[in-house]
């Protein structure tokens, strides 16, 4: 630092611990070692800056050093990729590169449901945990009532969308199900290794720690699940909201992915439910949004994806069903699911021999050949905080 100069300012994450998709914009800082300081709407300049800013009341933002406001965790990510070539957390290597975007969209777009399921189906159990949490983001006085109050008065809407994301009587059981199968899974793998895809945190872990940091490890009833059932995992939600790796029963372990763009028997039987769970979904969305763009043949690039033409953080073309795990599921489609798997696909076609061989046979282990097969009529990319048509 010359003399007269000043220390830039650290980024500003505005958010909440209570928000799923800042876990992994929190963790991502966390792990990348840039400092910042996290803040909540309550702060009035949330309202005055940071909403007219960005053109919608959601969150996390980042608010950069120099004055820019980037939304969305993964447009988030991609810019710290930019804007920091130290500690990068998307593999170079094929095969992994690929595993980590599946991973990543996994995590953010399946694991949805199960994640406010077990927030809201059980709200009696976490009436007051909940209420605190979200009075934080909207109060930040000294009166505990008033905060108690402010968490009260959001939290009916946002329990009321749990048929909006296919949680009913009928599916409730299933969704358990298929979490609980994940939890085992992912116990085994994080006994052996301390993140995903090695010793070094990827984007397929912050993926995952959205949801399972803020709803599945924080909420009291999730929480105790996963501590009583896979305290493994409970250990690397722990692992990553902390900026190193210290665990002692990791002694040999360096900060590197697999050698060799290989993958762990550990990690199939994970991958194995990601295709099964998400790949229904998947294709549900993928023909919504195909019956979309064939209603009006003419769309044109830099179209808002939307059934109604309202700009939403996450937007939805209607109503999808499909059959999974036994039961019949009814929910909004999520295009942002979409686009999230799409950079998977996009990876995957850019595949050279070798890693191709490789990855087909990986497909073919853990049965996801069909929903490797599922291919957009149009692109879809971020524009303005919105998915729109590329």
């Amino acid at each position: 630092m010359t003399q007269g100069s000043s220390p830039q300012q650290p980024y500003i994450l505005w958010g909440t611990p209570h928000s799923l998709f800042t876990g992994k914009a929190r963790a991502c800082l966390i792990k990348r070692g840039i400092p910042f300081r996290e803040r909540c709407p309550s702060d009035p300049r949330y309202k005055q800056k940071v909403m007219p800013e960005v053109g919608l009341v959601t969150f996390p933002v980042l608010e950069t050093p120099d004055g820019k406001f980037i939304q969305d965790s993964t447009d988030i990510v991609d810019y710290l990729e930019t804007e920091h070539q130290e500690r990068s957390m998307i593999p170079p290597t094929p095969v992994q590169h690929i595993v980590a975007r599946l991973l990543d969209g996994f995590g953010l777009q399946g694991l949805l449901a199960a994640a406010m399921h077990y927030r809201w189906t059980y709200r009696d159990e976490q009436e007051h945990f909940l209420r605190t949490e979200f009075g934080r983001g909207l109060y930040n006085g000294p009166d505990r009532q008033i905060r108690q109050e402010a968490g009260a008065r959001t939290m009916s809407y946002f329990s009321g969308a749990l048929p909006t994301l296919g949680v009913t009587p009928e599916t409730i059981s299933a969704i358990e199900a298929a979490y609980e199968d994940l939890l085992d899974a992912l116990d085994a793998h994080f006994q052996i290794h301390p993140y995903l895809l090695g010793a070094l945190p990827s984007i397929a872990d912050l993926g995952f720690i959205a949801p399972m940091f803020a709803h599945l490890g924080r909420d009291p009833v999730p929480a105790s699940l996963m501590k009583k059932r896979a305290p493994n995992v409970f250990r690397w939600v722990e692992r990553m909201n902390l900026p190193t790796l210290c665990d002692g029963e990791y002694p040999e372990a360096e900060s590197v992915w697999f050698a060799d763009d290989a993958l762990p028997p550990s990690l199939e039987p994970v991958l194995a439910l990601v295709f099964r769970d998400w790949g229904p979904q998947l294709q549900a969305d993928a023909a919504a949004y195909e019956a979309w763009l064939d209603s009006t043949p003419a769309r044109t690039a830099g179209e808002l994806i939307s059934a109604d033409g309202e700009r939403r953080v996450h937007a939805s073309l209607g109503m999808v069903e499909y059959s999974w795990r036994g039961c019949n599921v009814r929910r909004n489609s999520a295009v942002q699911g979409l686009w999230l798997f799409d950079k998977v696909v996009q990876a995957a076609d850019a595949l050279e021999a070798g890693p191709r061989a490789r990855f087909d046979t990986l497909l073919k282990d853990s049965s996801g050949e069909s929903v490797m097969a599922l291919r957009l009529k149009r692109g879809i990319k971020r524009q303005n905080n919105v998915l729109v048509l590329e």
